[in-house]
């Protein structure tokens, strides 16, 4: 029986090369909402469409939802998330090349970590994480009502709940936490937003900002630490939080699914064109696939690998979590993978093409005879040219 990642939502995947590595998260088993197991690892082979589990050894982070996790120099680095015990703020890594999977808690000796939070998100710039919102808690001795970067939602003695707009920089050469001054107007605190990084600017698009979620668009110059909101010149997305955002080229961002304002699960994708300020919706494959705290990630020559995430609103009891990578072509494939992808696919299904093989040069071969695991008649995996 072909193996099969389990099906989850809120949890971390990174990809590097043509693998994709997915920790952490949690599913719904009848009544309850259950934490993925931490010492488990799943790789998916984005070449093959095959899934491999390993075993994680080391400073295991405990099994947590609302993890912000991002790839830096072949590691996975994972900070915040929402343990049984409520968020966290430690922050641990991985090395995803040396096939140990071996965990290795963080611990910083300068400045001060930020407060527990889960649902941020993070930009990677010059080999640094810069770490954005989310909701979590500080204690009521830390808190300021003066400070806008908070808003409280929920409150007991001695703890303060609520989202934050808080920017953190973590630097692993030095392992050290800090705080910018940042200028402009930050966005409204808030979480379960989506970030993208492209070329020295970090956008941040929509999440729920106190009882309601958003569509704005802002963006933060990480040289310069200033803040400016865009204003769209067209139709724009509905608001919405749970979404994913990824950058599909050098001046375009693609925005997929989410749970809207009136919380449905959404389906739509949508280009956004930073340099004209400008969306456009996509049409797609998935259509019949809503998808919400799924992850997104770039994968070669473009492509946007969706995988996991919740079908259905995620606060229900029995939320149908998936566990389908979703495959979208953002960008026409060079010569060499056009004849790759062509040949695996007829070579799948016609024993002409199969017998043939041999005739191709070496490195084709090889390549066509991976790929041709992805193209199996059982595979669900999709491309699509948008």
């Amino acid at each position: 029986m072909e193996l099969v990642a389990r099906e989850r939502s809120g949890h971390t995947a990174v990809a590097d090369g043509d693998l994709l590595y997915v920790w952490g998260g949690y599913m719904s088993v009848a009544d309850d909402e259950v934490f993925l197991p931490n010492d488990e690892l799943w790789i998916y082979d984005l070449e093959q469409g095959v899934w491999q589990t390993f075993h994680m050894t080391g400073e295991v982070p405990p099994s947590m939802s609302g993890t912000c996790g991002c790839s830096l120099n072949s590691h996975m680095y994972i900070f915040g998330g929402c343990d049984d015990n409520g968020q966290t703020n430690q922050i641990y890594r991985v090395k995803l090349t040396d096939g140990q999977y071996a965990w290795t808690k963080v611990m910083h000796r300068v400045g001060s970590a930020p407060s527990p939070r889960d649902k941020l998100s993070c930009w990677v710039y010059k080999g640094r994480i810069i770490y954005f919102g989310g909701y979590g808690h500080k204690l009521l001795a830390e808190f300021d009502r003066r400070n806008r970067s908070f808003i409280v939602d929920d409150s007991s003695e001695d703890v303060m709940w609520g989202w934050n707009n808080e920017v953190h920089i973590f630097d692993p050469t030095q392992s050290s936490w800090g705080r910018p001054q940042t200028h402009g107007r930050p966005p409204a605190p808030r979480a379960a937003q989506a970030c993208a990084t492209l070329g020295n600017r970090g956008y941040i698009c929509g999440g729920r900002v106190k009882e309601t979620r958003t569509n704005d668009i802002h963006c933060l110059d990480l040289d310069s630490w200033t803040w400016s909101e865009i204003v769209p010149v067209s139709s724009v997305p509905v608001g919405r939080s749970w979404h994913s955002l990824t950058a599909a080229s050098g001046s375009t961002l693609f925005l997929f699914g989410g749970l809207s304002v009136d919380c449905k699960p959404m389906s739509d994708g949508w280009l956004f064109d930073v340099e004209t300020k400008t969306w456009r919706e996509l049409a797609h494959p998935f259509k019949n696939k809503p998808r919400l705290w799924h992850t997104a990630c770039p994968g070669k020559d473009s492509d946007v690998i969706v995988f996991g995430g919740s079908c259905d609103y995620i606060l229900l009891v029995d939320t149908g979590h998936c566990n389908d990578a979703l495959v979208f072509q953002m960008a026409p494939y060079p010569l060499f993978r056009i004849c790759e992808d062509y040949i695996a696919k007829n070579a799948s299904e016609y024993d002409v093409f199969r017998k043939q093989l041999p005739l191709l040069p070496p490195k084709l071969c090889t390549a066509v005879k991976r790929r041709m695991s992805f193209y199996r008649p059982s595979k669900k995996q999709h491309t699509h040219v948008l």
